[in-house]
């Protein structure tokens, strides 16, 4: 099946071209609003550089011409009446307050300066942290800017606990296998898409674990991909707590509880083993500790799992034996690996079965995959630009072996609020935040967040909007450009795909490249001077010519990629057999013993569990950590953090067309659960535990079991008013009220977003006399009674917040090492 379209209309030959009164450019949508991916579209601009129309290219081998709705709704996002325009400043002691004055960018940069020289004159860069979203186009822009121009270590991912979003699993891939590996749906060999190559193979079974990719499309994957191999045949094996249109469709549901996948991981390796249906092929000639795995999965067999799970053993068996059977066959993996303080044991557990089943870089398996011509364009670029003994302060490199040997790229984010909160193991001082929303989505604990990032001295925001963490935080705010008024690439795996300006940004907005030029040439001039770099396109250049390994096409500039459109570098299978995956050039994998580690060596070296193994999360059900009144008072299983379909985490709520796919926040439930607790569908509950509450809308889903329910993450109200103690109302219904800081795990890793444990009881106007947004901003949060205050106490409430106790926190952070 091979899609068809009109050539002449939808040229090839060229990257622009002239239809009537309209240009067309093929390019690239990759950027802020947006999502994981870099999908190929055409931009249709009138006489008058206007925007009318955004189509997907069907010239497209990467995405094929198929766009989701936020790429399609770019003319409502860019017409936006709420964009930040121009930067902005007000008093510190006005934080929170509505009381922005426009400023020029020059006053905008000489701030910038004048903070980061005097918190490095008096504590040192390293006090000055910047923090970056989820897997947009800032994935480098943002750490060059806090490498090159502050010259701190410190560039960390937005107060995500554990870094618990893609970089356990692919941190475990380094230090397993020596790479990322992802499933192969032929979309990065650039010679047609399956049967179009003939090398490829459909893959006869494709295991789908902790991610829904038709609605998600993650880590710059195309869940129609899966879609397309399921028409050529292929069969599913999906682990997910709901019901999804994949699950539907699959040979094999299983339903397990939020948290526990390791265990079925571990349960899947028992019976390959056990039924002796692993590749002895691959184990006898590419592995490492196969035989400590055998003895270490004895004990999760099937009917042991099945009770910790909430599943059937039979069903184990049965996705164990298709999985194992299958040749070729695909794990598509998502977020939930990630999210449990052993996110990366989860993630060796699941990595082991590719190996053990032969699965590894074969044609429908899962590959190998690198950075296209090892360009460095991700967490580390620009590092090299900070001085030794500064990257040696990189806070949480001393705590995790992974990051003090280079398994990491980033800081911690939990330590970086410890830091700011207890100023150990030095203080933080000043923070940068582009495209990141922390109070609103990424940062657990969020109350807490707030309260930390309100004791700071300077604080900036760069973002396209005013979001809640700018108002309640920022002295100072930078507009910025989105993706078809900028000129940038990115290169999440393959292809690199460059982003063509088409239109000008409104105001004074600027391009996160631009920013660059302007931050770091004010900051550190000298370092712009020496590497002949005065605007965004020479930046671009710089990169390309002097941070990637360009092989076979030396001499190619950004302009170069512009009219290309798209390049994918070579891609061979079976790396590992012809020395390709190794920097000497032998074969093997680039690991310790130069074998896929079923067992990985170095942590056994530096005192982390070598084998997979599962461990309950620290409130569960059957949690030793917590006590039986806990459990009694708050005894369902709460999972968060499941894509939506209009939405990418805290995006687009101020987009029309959007919000009319869901308006509001949603908490799925069984029917059961909900009678059990006196509501029904469309009643606003309280969601509620130790740390807080939200609340959100019921919707019925018999899929769940009983015992689980699913909120969503990510919600504010850009619609209602900005200023305290309202915050857009972002705490109202922010699922991040319950979430844990400093719960991660022995490797630093993964974190317990998706298995928490509350109550829900409905949302009355007695209950719900105080809001959270009121609680957090005014009272001083959840130290206090979870029963309202009287009215005087209310009245009485200091306007800037009453100080929360310290010591809330010191509990749990002294349990971990703290």
């Amino acid at each position: 099946m091979e899609l068809t379209y009109n050539k002449e209309l939808y040229r090839d030959d060229v990257y622009q071209w002239q239809e009537g009164n309209l240009t067309c450019t093929r390019t690239t949508a990759w950027g802020g609003p947006g999502c994981h991916n870099g999908c190929q579209v055409i931009y249709y601009t009138d006489e008058n550089g206007k925007l009318v129309n955004v189509e997907g290219d069907p010239n497209s081998t990467f995405s094929q011409g198929r766009l989701c709705v936020r790429c399609l709704d770019f003319k409502e996002f860019i017409e936006n009446d709420t964009r930040l325009l121009y930067p902005m400043k007000r008093k510190k002691e006005e934080r929170g307050m509505d009381t922005w004055e426009r400023i020029s960018w020059d006053e905008a940069l000489d701030i910038i300066d004048f903070h980061v020289k005097k918190i490095q004159a008096e504590y040192g860069p390293e006090s000055i942290a910047a923090m970056m979203g989820t897997g947009r186009n800032v994935c480098w822009q943002c750490p060059v800017i806090c490498y090159w121009a502050f010259q701190s270590p410190n560039f960390c991912l937005g107060f995500l606990s554990g870094d618990s979003c893609m970089l356990p699993r692919s941190t475990l891939n380094f230090a397993q296998n020596g790479g990322a590996l992802i499933a192969d749906m032929s979309q990065t060999r650039g010679k047609g898409r399956y049967e179009n190559d003939p090398e490829y193979k459909i893959p006869e079974c494709v295991v789908i674990w902790g991610n829904n990719p038709v609605v998600s499309n993650s880590d710059a994957f195309l869940g129609h991909w899966i879609v397309d191999v399921m028409q050529r045949g292929a069969k599913l094996i999906v682990v997910d707590p709901k019901l999804t249109w994949m699950a539907s469709r699959a040979e094999v549901w299983l339903r397990l509880r939020p948290g526990t996948d390791a265990a079925l991981a571990m349960a899947l390796s028992n019976v390959i083993i056990e039924e002796d249906l692993y590749d002895h092929d691959f184990v006898e000639k590419w592995g490492y500790g196969f035989e400590d795995l055998v003895e270490a999965a004895k004990e999760y067999t099937p009917e042991k799992v099945a009770e910790l799970c909430w599943l059937d053993a039979e069903d184990i068996r049965r996705a164990a034996r298709l999985y194992a059977t299958a040749k070729p066959a695909a794990v598509q993996w998502g977020l939930k690996v990630d999210q449990s303080p052993i996110g990366i044991p989860c993630a060796q557990a699941i990595n082991n079965l590719v190996g053990m089943t032969g699965n590894y870089d074969v044609p429908g398996g899962n590959i190998e995959i690198d950075q296209p011509y090892r360009t460095d364009m991700a967490y580390n670029c620009g590092y090299q630009e900070v001085p030794e003994a500064t990257r040696a302060k990189r806070i949480g490199d001393k705590v995790s072996p992974l990051h003090t040997f280079g398994f990491s790229a980033t800081a911690m984010s939990d330590l970086i609020l410890h830091a700011i909160e207890t100023g150990e193991p030095y203080p933080i001082k000043m923070m940068w935040f582009q495209s990141t929303n922390p109070i609103a989505n990424m940062g657990a604990e969020a109350p807490r967040i707030y309260k930390a990032l309100r004791s700071l001295d300077f604080v900036a925001v760069a973002d396209i909007f005013m979001t809640p963490t700018a108002m309640a935080c920022a002295d100072l705010v930078l507009p910025i450009a989105m993706c078809p008024e900028r000129n940038s690439f990115r290169t999440w795996y393959t292809p690199i795909r460059p982003i063509t300006k088409v239109i000008d940004a409104p105001g004074e907005a600027v391009s996160d490249e631009e920013l660059i030029v302007k931050v770091v040439g004010k900051c550190n001039p000298e370092l712009l001077e020496k590497f002949g770099i005065t605007n965004d396109v020479e930046l671009l250049d710089f990169f390309l010519r002097e941070r990637s390994d360009w092989g076979g096409i030396h001499g190619k500039n950004f302009q170069d990629l512009v009219e290309e459109c798209w390049n994918y570098p070579p891609l061979e299978y079976k790396k590992y057999e012809k020395g390709i995956s190794r920097p000497d050039k032998q074969p093997g994998f680039n690991t310790i013993t130069g074998r896929f580690e079923f067992k990985i060596f170095a942590f056994e070296q530096w005192g982390i569990e070598p084998l997979p193994y599962f461990m309950e999360p620290p409130e569960s059900p059957y949690s030793d950590q917590i006590d039986d009144e806990y459990k009694e008072k708050y005894p369902l299983v709460l999972t968060t953090g499941a894509r939506m379909w209009g939405y990418f985490h805290s995006e687009h709520r101020m987009f029309p067309n959007m919000r009319e796919i869901q308006p509001e926040p949603e908490v799925r439930m069984h029917p059961d659960t909900a009678a059990q607790y006196g509501v029904i569908e469309g009643d606003w509950v309280w969601i509620e535990n130790h740390r807080g509450r939200c609340r959100q809308k019921v919707v019925y889903d018999i899929t769940y079991d009983r015992r689980v329910i699913a909120a969503n993450h990510g919600w504010w109200f850009p619609e209602t008013e900005g200023a305290e103690p309202n915050l857009f109302g972002v705490f109202d219904s922010n699922i991040n009220n319950l979430t844990s800081q400093m719960q991660y795990g022995t490797s630093g890793y993964g974190a317990p977003y998706c298995c928490l444990m509350c109550t829900i009881y409905k949302c009355t106007e007695e209950n719900s006399q105080v809001m959270p947004g009121y609680q957090v901003t005014r009272l001083g949060g959840w130290e206090y009674e979870m029963a309202q205050p009287n009215t005087a106490e209310v009245a009485n409430a200091d306007v800037n917040g009453n100080e929360q106790n310290n010591d809330l926190y010191a509990g749990r952070d002294q349990e971990n090492g703290l």
